[in-house]
């Protein structure tokens, strides 16, 4: 049996196009995740604040960098799961892993510049 002869099975199929965005989302935002931190910090420090933080230990954040890093590590355990997760599952399970990624990314970022 030749290639074009063999029948396409749901394993063998393309993916359905609501599952190729969401992996497209959570591609970027796994992508996204440690440039936004990165930039958010250099706009924090690059003030007179932030600089006056780093530098004297004064007028620094009152976000605790526990939150912080919980936000991080979760948008990043999400974008991984919402990748991982098969995609036989019901496409609300990787709608909501992607959402609650992209959620937590942009609060990790506005948390961050708040900061300034």
């Amino acid at each position: 049996m030749t290639t074009a002869q063999q029948p396409v099975t749901p394993s063998t199929a393309n993916p359905q196009p609501a599952h190729r965005a969401l992996s497209l989302w959570a591609g970027w935002g796994l992508g996204l995740l440690v440039p936004t931190v990165v930039l958010a910090w250099i706009a924090v420090l690059s003030g007179e604040r932030g600089s006056n933080c780093l530098m004297n230990g004064e007028q620094c954040s009152p976000v605790p960098g526990s939150l912080l890093y919980g936000l991080f590590w979760g948008a990043l355990a999400l974008g991984v799961l919402a990748l991982a997760l098969p995609r036989t599952r019901p496409t609300w399970a990787r709608s909501w892993a992607v959402f609650l990624q992209w959620s937590a990314q942009l609060t990790l970022g506005a948390l961050i510049l708040s900061g300034a």
